[in-house]
C-alpha cells in the first residue's frame, strides 16, 4: 500500500458524464433537424435574416427589428458574420441559436448541480435535449430575444451565486458582467424583465454588506455598457417611440373584449405551461399531456415553502434557497403577466412561446419532486446544493454514487419510523411524477420527428416559389405577410414582395423600400394564398378592369402575372 499519495479525483464525475451525454444528444438533434429544414421558417424569422443581410453588407447596423421598437437584434448581429462567409441562408442564421442553446444548457447544469444536486441536475439537462415543435421552435429560430436572454439569466444567477459564497476572485469584473448581461437581455426581450429582477434579488442579497459602497455602481454600470444600443437609441428618437412605449402599446392590446378569468387560467395552465415545458404537439394539449400545468402552482408553492423553511434554519448556504424563492417569483410573475393577455384565452398555441423562459425555472419548480423522490428511495433528506464541485464531500459521503452530502440546508428532517409509510407513498408519488414528466415529454418529442416529414414538405414548397420566382419573374410582387419576408429573405432581394391585406392595401410592411419598390414596377405580379380573401379580391379586380393575367399554381401559394399593372 502507498502512503502518501493523493488519489487523483476524476474530471467529470457519474452524474457530469451523463448530463455531458444528455446534452450532447440534445445538441445532436438540433443540428440534425436543422440539417433537415426543421423547424419550419416564417415571415417573422425572415426579417431577422433580412436585418442580418443587411448588416454583413454594410448597408444598416439597426438596434431594433424593423417594424418592431422593441425587440433587439442581438440574433441578426450573431449571425451576420456567417452571412459574409457562407451567403445568407437559414441554417446560417439559426447556427448562432444552437451555440446558444448549447450554452444554456452547460449554464443550467452548473446552475442547477449548485443549487440543487448532481443527479438532479442530469435530470434537467435531459428535459432540456428534448423537444417537440414548441420547444425547438423557441430555441432555433430567430425570432428574438429568448435563446440569448435565457442564456443571460442563467449566467447572472451563477455569478451572484458565486459572490454570495466567495467563489469569484474577481469581484469587480463579476459585478460588471452581471450588469452587462442584464443590460443585453433586456434590449433582446422585455419579456425577460421578471427574471432580471429576480436575479437582481439574488445579487442584492450576495452583496447586502456592500450596498453602500462602489460595489452598487459596477452593476450599473455593466448595465449602461450591455444596454448601450437600446439606451442610445430611445435618448434619440421622439416620444411615443421609445422602446419601452411601443412595448406597453403592444401588451395592451387592441381594446377588444377580454376573455373572461377562468378561460385565460385554462388557457395559460392547461395549454401555454405544458405547451411550453414541450409535453404536448402543435395542434394543442390532450388531457394526459396538461396534468403538468394543472399541477405548475402546486410546484410553485411547495417549492417556495420549501426554500423558507431552509431559511429559517439560518442554514451554511442561504444564497442557494433564495435563488430558488427568486425563480419561483419570477416564474409567478411570468405567468401572472401571460393570464392577464387574452391570447391566454384567444390563441393559447400561439402564444405559449412567452412562457419558454420558464425553462429556467426548472431547478426551482421541479425540486419539490426530487426532494420527495430521495427521501422516499432512500430515507435521507435531500439538501440544497449537495455534491458541489468547490465544495469536499467530507468524511463518510458517497460521493456521485447517491444525493452527496454537503453543507446546505435540509429540505425535510428525520423521518421517524412511523412516518415511513407515509415517507414511501409520497417518494412513490413522486417518482411517478417525474417518470410521467419524462414519459410524456419523449412521447411528444417522438411524435414531432415522426411528423417533420409535413414540416419540410411546406418548406419546399416555399422554395420552389422563391426559384421560380428567381428564374422566370415576376422580381416585384405583392404578397400577404407570411408570404412576403420569407419569399424576400430565400431569394436574399432577388425578389421584392409587398404586404398586402385581406382588401389589397398596405398590410404589414416591416421594411417600407419593399412597398416602395414594388409600387414603381411595371407590372408587379401577386403571390396568393388559393381560396384566401386576398385572392378574392383580386379577381374581382381582374374582372372589372378587363386584365387578363397568366395563373400558375405552385404547390400551397398562386401566382398571377397580370397583363397590365394592376395597383393595390
Amino acid at each position: 500500500m502507498v502512503t502518501g499519495a493523493r488519489r487523483r479525483r476524476p474530471a467529470l464525475d457519474r452524474p457530469a458524464r451523463v448530463a455531458l451525454l444528455l446534452g450532447v444528444a440534445g445538441v445532436g438533434y438540433r443540428l440534425a433537424l436543422l440539417l433537415l429544414d426543421v423547424p419550419g421558417s416564417n415571415s417573422d424569422e425572415g426579417t431577422f435574416g433580412l436585418v442580418a443581410l443587411h448588416i454583413a453588407q454594410g448597408r444598416a447596423h439597426p438596434v431594433f427589428l424593423y417594424g418592431q421598437r422593441y425587440m433587439g437584434v442581438l440574433e441578426s448581429y450573431l449571425a451576420a458574420p456567417l452571412f459574409v462567409v457562407a451567403g445568407p441562408s437559414w441554417l446560417a442564421l439559426r447556427l448562432p441559436l444552437l451555440v446558444l442553446y448549447a450554452l444554456f444548457v452547460y449554464l443550467m447544469y452548473r446552475l442547477t448541480r449548485r443549487i440543487g444536486s448532481p443527479w438532479f441536475a442530469a435530470l434537467v439537462v435531459g428535459l432540456l435535449a428534448l423537444g417537440p415543435e414548441r420547444v425547438v421552435r423557441d430555441q432555433l429560430t430567430a425570432v428574438g430575444g429568448r435563446p440569448e436572454a435565457k442564456v443571460a439569466v442563467a449566467a447572472m444567477l451563477l455569478v451572484a451565486v458565486g459572490l454570495a459564497e466567495g467563489t469569484l476572485r474577481r469581484r469587480r469584473l463579476a459585478g460588471v458582467a452581471f450588469g452587462a448581461l442584464a443590460g443585453v437581455a433586456v434590449w433582446s426581450d422585455w419579456l425577460i424583465v421578471p427574471y432580471l429582477a429576480a436575479a437582481g434579488l439574488v445579487l442584492v442579497f450576495a452583496l447586502r454588506r456592500e450596498l453602500l459602497g462602489r460595489a452598487v455602481a459596477l452593476p450599473l454600470a455593466g448595465f449602461a455598457v450591455g444596454a448601450a444600443p437600446m439606451i442610445y437609441d430611445n435618448l434619440t428618437v421622439p416620444a411615443g417611440q421609445r422602446s419601452w412605449e411601443v412595448f406597453q402599446q403592444v401588451n395592451a392590446g387592441d381594446g377588444g373584449p377580454v376573455p373572461a378569468l377562468g378561460e385565460r387560467l385554462r388557457g395559460g395552465f392547461a395549454e401555454g405551461v405544458p405547451l411550453a415545458a414541450g409535453l404536448c404537439p402543435p395542434g394543442g394539449c390532450a388531457g394526459w399531456q396538461a396534468w403538468f400545468g394543472l399541477l405548475y402552482p402546486l410546484l410553485l408553492a411547495l417549492a417556495a415553502g420549501f426554500a423558507v423553511v431552509t431559511l429559517r434554519r439560518r442554514v451554511a448556504h442561504p444564497v442557494r434557497p433564495v435563488t430558488h424563492l427568486a425563480l419561483v417569483g419570477a416564474a409567478a410573475l411570468t405567468l401572472l403577466g401571460y393570464v392577464r393577455s387574452p391570447l391566454a384565452a384567444s390563441d393559447p398555441l400561439a402564444s405559449a412561446r412567452y412562457l419558454a423562459v420558464l425553462q429556467l425555472s426548472l431547478p426551482a419548480v421541479l425540486w419539490p419532486l426530487w426532494a420527495a423522490a430521495v427521501t422516499g428511495l432512500t430515507g435521507r433528506a435531500a439538501r440544497f446544493g449537495r455534491g458541489s464541485r468547490s465544495e469536499p464531500t467530507g468524511r463518510g459521503s458517497r460521493g456521485s454514487r447517491g444525493e452527496p452530502a454537503g453543507p446546505g440546508g435540509r429540505v425535510g428532517g428525520a423521518v421517524g419510523t412511523a412516518g415511513g409509510r407515509v415517507r414511501a407513498v409520497g417518494g412513490a408519488v413522486a417518482v411517478g411524477a417525474l417518470a410521467a414528466l419524462v414519459g410524456v415529454a419523449l412521447v411528444a418529442t417522438g411524435l414531432f420527428v415522426t411528423d417533420a416529414a409535413g414540416i419540410r414538405a411546406e418548406e419546399r414548397q416555399a422554395r420552389r416559389l422563391a426559384e421560380t420566382l428567381r428564374a422566370d419573374g415576376p422580381r416585384h410582387v405583392y404578397g400577404d405577410y407570411w408570404t412576403c419576408g420569407r419569399l424576400v429573405f430565400h431569394t436574399a432581394e432577388e425578389v421584392v414582395c409587398a404586404v398586402v391585406d385581406d382588401r389589397l392595401g398596405p398590410g404589414q410592411n416591416r421594411y417600407p423600400a419593399y412597398w416602395r419598390a414594388v409600387g414603381r414596377a411595371e407590372r408587379p405580379g401577386y403571390v396568393l394564398r388559393p381560396g384566401s380573401a386576398a385572392e378574392r379580391r383580386l379577381t374581382g379586380l381582374l374582372a372589372e378592369r378587363n386584365v387578363p393575367a397568366t395563373v400558375t399554381d405552385l404547390g400551397g401559394y398562386r401566382l398571377y402575372r397580370p397583363a397590365s399593372a394592376v395597383r393595390p
